[in-house]
């Protein structure tokens, strides 16, 4: 069980974060600003200035598997160009494709180091971030790859910012979606600021999320597909940190799930205002978290795009058939930016299950390492 008590308690979080999780969850400023010098000096601009014929997201490790969905749903269905994700090289590359990989966090690199190494003797393109030395990178070496080092090591699971920052930085250079990456590390920092352990909790939104993760299962369902990564991100992250079993799925694709929808919606209305909120008659208890990530500013001279369109009617739906869900948006750092506001909230979701983990002790945490006196 959640004590929230420990969540407002800096110096017990210290002693309980052994492992530097929630130093490292407050690393995605770095981690793009890091990934970005390295595109500038290996020269990623040049390698990768000419339009390819297709665009392939390696998605065997951790990172890339949860980087690819949401710079693809960015991207979104104007893109020219066709965005692959695949856990392995395609046969089908060549000269004129291009091959992001990332390895940080890979397990089996042989099958790996093979495709990258096939694809280089076939001319493609490969941008490959990791360790300088290994399969993979031996096998990058020669051919059109660059091999981008990893400046800003974090435990596994911790990475997004890093993988994500590379393939904007590919996109960037393609002319596929144009990213500031300096100005999205300055403002990933401001995000990383609020979620500092020393903010309480009614002011700290990381904390708050995590409050709200404690008390019930949470059903995290995207109204938008950049917010379906997000939420897939997420319920990766409070499965690997907090222990929590997180259903995460579009909105549209929650109502077509019977059982579970019923669910949410007998727990989510309004009801009988006398009525127990604990007494559930033996049923799971749920929260529902309608996550979105706007296409652009609430207010924009610029009409808005058939998909955003689209997603705003999705959430008038789902606040008219769940008025008690709770809307899970970007917060000011954002500024009505997507990609900021993608990669924000998926980090904040990666804070939000550390404290969780560490004050339920499924990282550890334990109230008996509480500090004598507190």
């Amino acid at each position: 069980m959640l004590d929230d008590t420990l969540l407002d308690d800096p110096a017990w979080l210290q002693q309980a974060d052994t492992a530097g999780l929630l130093r490292a969850a407050a690393t995605p400023g770095a981690q793009v600003r890091a990934t970005a010098g390295a595109a500038v000096e290996a020269g990623l601009s040049r390698l990768v200035s000419e339009r390819p014929r297709a665009l392939v997201l390696l998605s065997r490790s951790a990172a890339g598997a949860d980087a690819a969905p949401l710079v693809t749903a960015l991207l979104g269905p104007e893109c020219p160009v066709p965005v692959v994700t695949s856990p392995d090289v395609p046969r089908w590359v060549g000269p004129l494709d291009v091959v992001v990989v990332h390895v940080d966090d890979m397990v089996d690199e042989p099958a790996l180091a093979e495709g990258v190494y096939r694809a280089g003797r076939r001319g493609a393109r490969v941008v490959v971030a990791g360790p300088g030395d290994g399969p993979v990178a031996a096998a990058a070496a020669g051919g059109q790859a660059i091999l981008l080092p990893t400046r800003v090591p974090v435990p596994p699971g911790l990475g997004l910012a890093a993988a994500v920052a590379l393939t904007l930085a590919v996109t960037d250079a393609l002319g596929l979606l144009r990213v500031d990456l300096d100005g999205l590390a300055d403002r990933l920092d401001h995000a990383s600021e609020r979620d500092h352990l020393s903010h309480e909790s009614f002011v700290n939104p990381a904390k708050s999320l995590a409050l709200r993760f404690g008390e019930r299962l949470p059903l995290l369902w995207g109204v938008d597909p950049v917010a379906v990564a997000v939420a897939g991100h997420g319920a990766g992250a409070l499965a690997g940190f907090a222990g929590v079993a997180a259903d995460a799925t579009g909105y549209q694709q929650a109502e077509r799930r019977p059982a579970l929808f019923r669910t949410a919606v007998s727990q989510g209305s309004d009801g009988d205002i006398f009525a127990d909120p604990d007494d559930l008659s033996g049923q799971q208890r749920v929260r529902v978290l309608l996550v979105s990530v706007p296409a652009g500013p609430a207010v924009s001279p610029v009409p808005p795009r058939p998909d955003q369109r689209e997603a705003d009617l999705v959430l008038r739906r789902a606040t008219d058939r769940l008025p008690a869900a709770d809307l899970l948006v970007p917060g000011e750092e954002s500024q009505g930016d997507p990609v900021t506001g993608a990669l924000s909230l998926a980090c904040r979701l990666d804070t939000a299950a550390v404290y969780l983990g560490l004050t339920t002790g499924a990282m550890g945490g334990s109230a008996e390492l509480r500090p004598s006196g507190v």
